[in-house]
């Protein structure tokens, strides 16, 4: 009997350290190109970690905000910086769990984002600054707006996350996804085989790119790098147990900015969620990118700017 259970601790000794060192390499063998270089940008000293962010042009401010998922970060907004920058202030942020940031281990909410974004503005940018977000990140700048509209100007919406995916709260499933994948190396090791570099391909070939030609395989290099950078498990843990969705119908109803919607014409269902955004906040206005999905700030930045520019005028 003793003999099994030596034999059985031995064998469960040696899992743990090989699986241990699989999530080094893996770790190792996504980031050793060193794609996300931060010595371009700053970095803000917020209380729960420090903030990379950086700064260029002149002119009025515009805050440019990623999408919120493990891969994302502020190169998403790479090929329209340096032409926004000739008329605007244009500051970039990675955010807390993302990027070039710290990467805590708490759980991430809509109100710790929102927190950081009217910090950011506060302290940073020091003024009212127009806003660009893209997609899970656009309820944050809506709930911040609904907290204290004194610190934003016009905001710009890139396909918005839905509002009924925004209904779908923390159950007792999620909560228990989300204490796993926390695991220190079972948890890790889930979340590195979901953060392999085919799922990235992947998500850019069928969610993010409509023509997969245009697809560069620099921006997939640099997502999956991001995803794999630093202790990033603990935002995606928090975003599969659903921590970050809150009903923000309250705050679209009452704000009174002015507010555009620009969405990719084969996003999935983008125009029942400009439908039910404008039905909230009828004066929204909205337009669709023709041939484009969930970037179309990489797939046709042109067009992007396009819009943009007329809209913020």
């Amino acid at each position: 009997m003793k003999r099994k259970f030596k034999n059985l601790f031995l064998f469960t000794s040696l899992s743990v350290v090989s699986i241990h060192l699989l999530n080094k390499f893996l770790t190792f063998t996504a980031t050793i190109r060193e794609l996300l270089k931060s010595e371009l940008g700053f970095f803000y000293e917020w209380r729960f970690g420090k903030i990379y962010y950086t700064k260029q042009g002149t002119g009025s401010p515009l805050l440019l905000i990623h999408d919120l998922t493990t891969g994302s970060s502020s190169c998403e907004w790479n090929e329209m910086i340096s032409d926004l920058a000739k008329k605007h202030t244009v500051y970039t942020i990675d955010l807390l769990g993302c990027g070039r940031s710290d990467k805590p281990n708490l759980t991430y909410t809509n109100f710790l984002y929102v927190q950081l974004i009217s910090d950011f503005v506060k302290n940073i940018i020091g003024h009212k600054t127009d806003v660009m977000v893209t997609g899970d990140s656009a309820p944050l700048i809506i709930t911040a707006c609904g907290n204290d509209a004194s610190l934003f100007n016009k905001i710009i919406l890139i396909n918005p996350m839905s509002l009924y995916r925004l209904n779908e709260i923390p159950s007792k499933r999620t909560k228990t996804l989300k204490l796993l994948i926390e695991t220190p190396i079972f948890g890790t090791l889930l979340y590195n085989l979901y953060a392999m570099k085919h799922n990235m391909e992947h998500k850019f070939v069928e969610e993010y790119y409509f023509n997969p030609f245009k697809v560069n395989q620099s921006y997939i290099d640099t997502y999956y790098e991001s995803s794999n950078l630093g202790n990033a498990k603990y935002l995606f843990a928090s975003l599969k147990g659903r921590y970050t969705n809150i009903n923000i119908i309250h705050s679209l109803k009452n704000i009174n900015h002015s507010i555009y919607i620009i969405g990719g014409s084969e996003e999935t269902d983008i125009q029942t969620t400009i439908d039910n955004y404008s039905y909230y906040n009828p004066s929204i206005e909205s337009y669709t990118i023709k041939k484009t999905k969930h970037l179309p700030q990489l797939e046709a930045p042109d067009k992007l700017l396009e819009q943009v520019e007329i809209f913020l005028g």
